[in-house]
């Protein structure tokens, strides 16, 4: 296994940093509560995890190519591809071939797929209040800004 290029020998190993100050468990522990605080209205709509996080990509960047909603929805293009087949089975989204490429495939939102993602929204939204309760607007500001730098720093693709 090869060494990052960044990795130096007297990197602080994970032991010595603790799992409190490593921000990629810090995140993952993050985002799991943020799904589980909304398993029980995803259950009620019949929602999966990957069909949420498409329904509200879509909310705001419908007619999406399908390769580009994996990447947004931060979900494997295989599980993505089931996700939609029961999106569209249950008339939430519809697939067209895009007009320039015919390979690929875009994806709307039907109505009944906003009304899915507008009766799950104040879900997410107080979800992700609480995340921030006690949370200065600056402080906030500022955090979302070191997001957004950190992504930029390792994404593949240029959104």
């Amino acid at each position: 296994m090869s060494k990052p290029e960044n990795a130096t020998a007297d990197a602080v190993r994970l032991g010595e940093m603790g799992l409190e100050n490593f921000a990629p468990y810090l995140m993952n522990r993050i985002i799991g509560r943020y799904n589980a605080a909304l398993q029980a209205e995803m259950a009620e709509l019949g929602l999966t995890t990957p069909q949420m996080r498409s329904l509200a990509v879509l909310s705001v960047i419908d007619g999406i190519l399908i390769r580009e909603l994996a990447v947004y929805a931060v979900v494997q293009q295989s599980t993505l591809s089931r996700a939609l087949d029961t999106l569209q089975q249950n008339g939430m989204i519809r697939r067209e071939t895009d007009g320039q490429d015919s390979r690929a495939t875009r994806v709307f939102l039907t109505e009944k797929g906003r009304e899915a993602y507008e009766r799950l929204w104040p879900h997410m939204s107080g979800a992700y209040d609480a995340m921030f309760k006690g949370v200065g607007d600056a402080e906030k500001r500022a955090f979302v800004g070191t997001l957004q730098t950190m992504l930029r720093n390792i994404r593949k693709h240029d959104f």
